[in-house]
This record gives structure tokens, sequence and C-alpha cells, in this order.
């Protein structure tokens, strides 16, 4: 029967110190590819992960994108298999997780920093257009979020008898409409405004306000709401 092979002495002990250096600094001082190399040392058992996450950043440049990237495209980087490439995306959806739940249970009229960054984190990454509902409860607090459509965004995609309808079910008093920008330029098109002014209209009869509608981007967000579009 084979036994495999310790890790040797020098992969060891440099996953030893890049913990060490953790647990003594936190991540700041850390340049991108030690941020990875520490999180693969868990997936990946008895060599050297240096040059994975090297690897990593030479492909996708950034942690974030290296985060942000595709599974598949993960996977055709060299030294990383599939449960280093699920640990990345783990990750990035336990973020995602963490950032949501901070949004919950708060009135997010009053303070939205919270949902912000909970759909910047969510949305900014995706390559193609999604539009989501937020259904708040009468103390302006998230009840949920869904996803109501994905692909060009558009009134003839986004039905306002859809949106009613869902909100109603949902029992929520108002909503915030968010969709976003693959482009990363979250500035509203005539196309945002048109299909905001319909959804205002159309929720409006059924006393469901609408409070805002957020448009995220790579380089920022947009509020209608604080632009003095609602």
């Amino acid at each position: 029967m084979h036994t495999p092979e310790p890790p040797s002495d020098h992969a060891a002990g440099h996953r030893r110190r890049i913990k060490q250096k953790f647990k003594q600094h936190g991540l700041a001082a850390f340049h991108d590819y030690e941020v990875l190399e520490l999180l693969l040392t868990w997936c990946i058992a008895r060599k050297d992960v240096k040059p994975a996450a090297k690897n990593l950043i030479e492909r996708f440049k950034t942690f974030q994108a290296v985060v942000d990237a595709p599974l598949d495209q993960l996977l055709t980087v060299s030294g990383i298999g599939e449960h280093s490439a699920l640990l990345i995306k783990l990750i990035r959806s336990c973020c995602d997780y963490y950032l949501a739940a901070a949004a919950e249970k708060r009135d997010i009229i009053s303070s939205p920093q919270a949902l912000i960054s909970y759909l910047r984190s969510s949305m900014a990454p995706l390559h193609d257009e999604q539009f989501r509902v937020i259904y708040l409860n009468a103390k302006n607090e998230m009840m949920r979020d869904e996803v109501i459509q994905e692909g060009t965004v558009d009134q003839t995609a986004v039905y306002p008898r859809k949106i009613v309808e869902r909100a109603l079910a949902a029992g929520a008093v108002s909503i915030i409409l968010v969709h976003n920008h693959p482009s990363g330029d979250p500035a509203p098109s005539v196309h945002d405004t048109r299909l905001t002014e319909a959804l205002v209209g159309a929720t409006k009869l059924l006393s469901i306000r609408v409070h805002d509608h957020i448009i995220v981007g790579r380089y920022g967000y947009y509020s209608f709401a604080e632009n003095g579009g609602l």
C-alpha cells in the first residue's frame, strides 16, 4: 500500500509561517496571492500552494476578480481542482450570505448602507443583467429579495403586474427595485427611467410604495430616490 509522502520541511514551514502572519496581522499585511495561498492551504494538502495562488492572480489579475470568476474558469487554472474552486466560490457566497443577514431586521430606508453593501457584493460581479425586488414590511425591514427577471431588463420583460402580484403574496407594504449594469457604469438609461415610472405607477394603484430603484455596477451604484427620481 502506497503511503503519501509527507510535505517537505520547506512547504510545511511556509504553511505555518503564513498562518502565523494572519494570526498576528490579519489580511492587511498580505498581497492578493498570499490571501489565496492561505485559503488553498485548507484544501490542498502536502504541497506548496504558492504556485497555484500565483497562477490565479496571473489569470484574473486581482483577488476580487478571482473570487468573482465563474467556477468553470477557475478550473482552467493550473493547480486548481474542484475542491479548490468550490472553496473560492464558497468564500464568495459566504460574503453575500453575511451581508444579506446584516441587512435584515433593519430600517433600511433610514439606514440603507447595509442593503447597498449586500446588493453591490451580490450583483456587481454578475455578467448578465438581473432584476430583483426587495420586499419590505411596515417597519421598512427587508423580508426577502427575489430575482424577477434575468437577461435584458426592459418594460416588456419586467411586467408590472407580476411585481404587484409577488408583492401582495409576500405581504409587502413597500418595495425596492434593483437591477445591475454588467458594463460597470450604474448611470440610468432612458429605458431605466421609463421602466421606473411604469412600475411606480402600477404599484401605486394598489397602495404599494416603491421606495427606490437602485442600479448596481462595478464602479458604484445609482439611486433614483437619492437623485430625486422618485
